[in-house]
């Protein structure tokens, strides 16, 4: 056990997949400079249950309104945060649908923002599933359990 952790840090993120098979996938930098590609979503708010806090987190980045349907996966491994040393990540990740997916703006190149240090930016892109193994950019540790159960799914 580790006694340097301080606190639970839980996340919510859905799997937006259109109906051409491809999914949307977030390229984010942060304010300490790191930069993940990663599913939409982010931390749960006090208050919140997850379903609602997905659906928040998804009208603030991509400016839609998403159906969070079923649970697809939730941590069952020990992963301390990215970002801080004092938290363990408890990630939450649902399928969600929107007829109003074609809102969304998407851009072809990954990373597509300019960014000054010590401030935030987000871009969003569609993937297709079959190729979403290949995106050796999705960062984070448990998006890529996530990643390998959807390849299971659709293969």
């Amino acid at each position: 056990m580790n006694h340097n952790l301080q606190r639970f840090n839980v996340r919510v993120y859905g799997l937006l997949i259109n109906d051409r098979e491809q999914i949307l996938v977030a390229d984010e930098v942060f304010k300490n400079g790191n930069r993940a590609t990663k599913f939409p979503g982010g931390g749960l708010e006090l208050g919140e249950g997850t379903r609602e806090g997905l659906a928040r987190e998804f009208k603030e980045e991509t400016g839609i309104d998403v159906a969070i349907k079923e649970h697809f996966y939730t941590t069952d491994f020990f992963q301390k945060s990215y970002f801080d040393n004092e938290s363990q990540i408890i990630s939450i990740y649902y399928k969600a649908e929107s007829a109003d997916w074609r809102h969304i703006t998407i851009s072809d190149k990954k990373f597509d923002f300019t960014v000054k240090v010590g401030e935030e930016a987000e871009s969003f892109r569609w993937v297709a599933i079959r190729d979403l193994a290949e995106e050796k950019e999705i960062s984070l540790p448990i998006d890529q359990v996530v990643v390998a159960k959807l390849m299971n799914e659709y293969n």
